[in-house]
Parts: structure tokens; C-alpha cells; sequence
């Protein structure tokens, strides 16, 4: 017999060092795995795994019911991968989570994206930033990092995740291609093409040279000599963003909306941005298409083939 604790030690051993998952992966699985082992001994249930049923499951669903859809599916994802796990490795005999229907469905809400006044005012203030500050000054070295990060965030489309986690070895420093390792450690390469951009970045890494090898390669660095975190970036983007008076909410997620769209809006195929976005499924990609409404309309000003007859009433 085993207890929840020690189910949930097996299983977050066996997606580390058998399925080879992300870090990022493993502690969600982990902080999710945990919230429902408090559930359980909050509600005085058995703590042995194999007596875990379908009930008390049901009822750690109506607990959670009033959590954000796509966080409940979080949640519901990580216990489904324990059990699955537990049942594969015939720890239990019953799966109790396949005894239940679970149907959640998201609200269709469409990416915000940025326009590209609203793009080049986050740059120009970025950029601004870094005029405005004595080169002698530590705020200096922060500003161009600052500026580098949205950069590297519009140029490539990337997850905010991609981008905290660069090396420098992972930017070809000659041809601009930089290797992004997205979801499930999947690589892709994309390519920086932007003169402007490339400059900055060099200038960067020349003057975090040191700092970046003392974080292990990381190329994007706190005060502290650590990798920017996740959160660091969202906080960076989101200050520029109110000083540059952007009246929408900017996140690094925006950045990848906005590079999709107006690539769109560009007329690029949509296989391509697939690629380019670290799409397993185009599905995906397609949302997309259904941004941008001022696009639709000049698309359809220009080419609807009615527009090629001059008939109305007299």
C-alpha cells in the first residue's frame, strides 16, 4: 500500500528522470499534486492511494469549481497524469479518474495584440530609457537589458519562458539565429533579422559578458548575477509599457499576439508563423486569423469581387 506522499514522490521521479519533463512542468505537477494532498487530509479522507475513489475526487471538483477554467483544467490534467502513472505501473487497480465526465469549456477569447504604433512606442520608450541614463551608472546596464528583452521578445515571437531561459550559447552571434527550446523541450531555430536589433543585443552581451558567465551562460541577468526570472520579464514589460501610455494590459504574451498578427496582416502563410510560434498543430495558429477585424475589413474593401460592380438604385 501506498500513501498519497509517496504516490506523488514516484510519479514526479518518474516524469523527471524517465519522461525527461521541463523543470517548469514538474513543479506544476508538483504544486498541484500537493494543494489536492491538503484537500484530502483537510476533509479527513484516506491518505492511502489505492482507496482514493471516484467521491472524493468529484468532491475536490466542486472545491475547485470557482478557480479560473484554464487553471481547473491544470489541475484536472495533473491528477490524470498520477493516476494514469499509478495504473501503468499496477500501484492501483482502478483508475477512480476515469470514472469521471469532466467537461470544461473556455470562454472564446481572442489574443490581444498591439498595433504597430503601439509596438514602435514600446520601443521608442525602451530605447529612450537608455538615453536618458548616465553610462556609469548601473540603471544604464538595466536599461539596455530592458530594451534587449522586448527586442528579443517582437523579433522572434518567443514564449516568455523561451526567453528567460536563453543561453548564450544559443545565438549565433554571425548569422542571428537563435535555438528556442519550447514546450515538451522542443527546439526550433529562428532568425533575427533586424539590424537595429542585432546591434543591441551585441552591445548587451559586451556589456554583460562577465555577468552572463557568471550566471552559467544565461543570457538575460538580474542585479543579482541570477537568470531574469519569468516574472521579471512580465514586471519589465508591463513598466515599459505604462510609461510608453499603452492603454491595454501588456504581457510578454502580447509580444508573441502581436508578432502572429501583424505577420498575418503581412500576408506571411500561416504554416510558416506555425512554425515560427513552436505550433505543434495549426489549429492553434489559426485563432489568429480571426484578430484582427481591421485587417478583415480592408481586405474586404479592396478585394470582395463586389466591389467590381457599380450597380444601386437610381
Amino acid at each position: 500500500m501506498n500513501n498519497l506522499q509517496q504516490a506523488i514522490d514516484n510519479f514526479l521521479q518518474h516524469c523527471r528522470y524517465e519522461k525527461n519533463l521541463s523543470e517548469k512542468t514538474i513543479y506544476f505537477y508538483n504544486l498541484d499534486l500537493i494543494q489536492f494532498k491538503s484537500f484530502v487530509c483537510n476533509n479527513n479522507y484516506p491518505d492511502i492511494i489505492q482507496e482514493i475513489n471516484k467521491y472524493h475526487l468529484k468532491h475536490y471538483l466542486r472545491e475547485i469549481s470557482g478557480w479560473k477554467i484554464k487553471t481547473v483544467k491544470r489541475k484536472i490534467a495533473s491528477l490524470k497524469a498520477m493516476f494514469n502513472y499509478l495504473e501503468f505501473e499496477d500501484i492501483i487497480t482502478i483508475n477512480p479518474i476515469r470514472r469521471i465526465r469532466i467537461s470544461l469549456k473556455e470562454a472564446n477569447c481572442l489574443p490581444k495584440a498591439l498595433t504597430k504604433h503601439e509596438i514602435n512606442a514600446m520601443l521608442k520608450e525602451a530605447y529612450h530609457a537608455i538615453n536618458n541614463v548616465a553610462k556609469s551608472k548601473y540603471a544604464y546596464l538595466e536599461k539596455v537589458r530592458n530594451a534587449t528583452v522586448v527586442e528579443l521578445l517582437f523579433s522572434t515571437g518567443a514564449r516568455v519562458s523561451e526567453i528567460a531561459n536563453l543561453k548564450l550559447e544559443d545565438l549565433d552571434r554571425k548569422s542571428g539565429s537563435l535555438m528556442l527550446r519550447g514546450k515538451g523541450n522542443k527546439e526550433r531555430i529562428i532568425q533575427i533579422c533586424n539590424a537595429d536589433t542585432l546591434t543591441l543585443i551585441e552591445i548587451y552581451i559586451v556589456l554583460f559578458a562577465e555577468k552572463i558567465n557568471a550566471a552559467g551562460g544565461y543570457l538575460l541577468i538580474n542585479r543579482f548575477e541570477n537568470k531574469l526570472s519569468d516574472q521579471s520579464i512580465r514586471n519589465l514589460v508591463n513598466a515599459i509599457a505604462i510609461k510608453a501610455e499603452i492603454s491595454k494590459k501588456v504581457t510578454p504574451h502580447t509580444f508573441r499576439h502581436s508578432f502572429a498578427t501583424l505577420l498575418l496582416e503581412n500576408d506571411v502563410d500561416i504554416k510558416y508563423i506555425q512554425a515560427m510560434l513552436g505550433h505543434s498543430s495549426i489549429v492553434t495558429t489559426q485563432i489568429y486569423t480571426q484578430v484582427n477585424q481591421e485587417k478583415q475589413k480592408q481586405i474586404l474593401t479592396d478585394k470582395h469581387p463586389r466591389m467590381d460592380f457599380s450597380l444601386a438604385f437610381a
